[in-house]
């Protein structure tokens, strides 16, 4: 269960030393600081759960949204990356549970292609990018290309997106999807996925 410092203040109003208690119970291990002011006690729980809490809003998205659906072959263990809006800077939090790192997308894309997941035996839950909407994140996140061919090596050469998985992916939802990131490698692969041959074309 996650504690605010203030949930502690008053699960513990009983002890004369509240933050004395505090301080035990984290050196104890009965609490996992996982940032200034926010304490975790299970000490299992996997840490998808915690990355919306530690910084927000956030989804899950980027590399590990990527991972977790086997577009990418790169293990992400324990790092999770997140998309913010609005918050000019990159953040990074590393506690017990992992590497949780917070970058932005643009506010018009931020509501779109992110689905809540419920853990089935905790009163836990996370947000995380659709495949579609990953992909699109993470190439508004590196430097522009300016060419369908800078694309195809970008996505399947540098970034080694599995090709099977790509084709999968719900072309509409990055037609939709990609126009609103006003990216230039976000309309190229707009372009890219509206003739499914051309896919072919580049291989």
């Amino acid at each position: 269960m996650v504690f605010t410092f203030d949930d502690l203040i008053l699960k513990y109003h009983n002890f004369t030393d509240v933050k004395g208690k505090i301080r035990r119970d984290v050196q104890s291990r009965r609490l996992i600081q996982i940032r200034r002011g926010l304490y975790e006690s299970d000490s299992q729980i996997a840490g998808e759960y915690l990355a919306g809490l530690i910084y927000g809003p956030s989804y899950l998205s980027f590399d590990y949204a990527l991972y977790t659906y086997s577009m990418i072959p790169e293990t992400v263990y324990n790092t999770y990356t997140s998309a913010t809006f609005l918050k000019n800077k990159t953040k990074l939090y590393t506690n017990a549970f992992g590497t949780f790192t917070y970058r932005d997308v643009p506010s018009s894309v931020y509501n779109i292609g992110v689905e809540i997941r419920l853990a089935e035996s905790h009163d836990y839950s996370y947000q995380i990018a659709s495949p579609e909407k990953a992909l699109c994140d993470k190439l508004y996140s590196l430097s522009p290309v300016r060419s369908l061919r800078d694309l195809r090596e970008m996505l399947f050469d540098d970034l080694r997106i599995d090709l099977d998985e790509f084709k999968k992916l719900k072309f509409a939802d990055i037609r939709k999807f990609a126009p609103l990131y006003n990216s230039t490698s976000l309309k190229l692969l707009t372009k890219f996925v509206e003739d499914g041959g051309a896919i072919c074309k580049l291989f």
